[in-house]
């Protein structure tokens, strides 16, 4: 009887402004037709919600992505890590993605776009604070990272 291979993770990661779900979609489809035979695929996302609790950027366009690739069969498994189960904002944020990163992941996709905080007072344009924040993580953790930046 031979054994199932281990779940392939790959940690989502990205700005939650994001619109274009297409480069997470491309990316995801290509790493599902990458599985070995009798493989799951664990996508690990950070559930960054709006004000009324839908998915937004990233995060929602994973999410989706994921459920689509559910009702079409295919072995797909859903974690997300809302950071309100971190403690309080704002420091929530970078706790659950350390602690994301600290499950593991074959590897970590981060689509980094512009910084959008009223709040930033770092000069120049520059990433958002909190994907370019998690892929570092990774980076640090020794999860290959692969960066998709607007």
């Amino acid at each position: 009887m031979s054994q199932q291979p281990a779940p392939y993770r790959i940690l989502v990661t990205g700005s939650r402004d994001a619109q274009d779900p297409q480069p997470v979609n491309a990316a995801l489809d290509q790493r599902l037709q990458g599985l070995q035979p009798g493989q799951r695929l664990v996508l690990v996302h950070g559930a960054c919600q709006d004000r009324y609790g839908r998915l937004r950027g990233t995060d929602g366009h994973a999410d989706a992505w994921a459920r689509r690739a559910q009702r079409s069969g295919y072995p797909v498994d859903i974690e997300p890590h809302p950071a309100e189960e971190h403690g309080p904002w704002p420091a929530c944020g970078p706790r659950r993605n350390a602690h994301m990163v600290s499950r593991g992941a074959e590897e970590c996709l981060a689509f980094i776009g512009p910084c959008t905080s009223p709040r930033c007072r770092k000069p120049g344009p520059h990433g958002s604070h909190g994907a370019t924040g998690c892929a570092n993580a990774a980076e640090r953790a020794g999860i290959p990272v692969r960066r998709w930046e607007a």
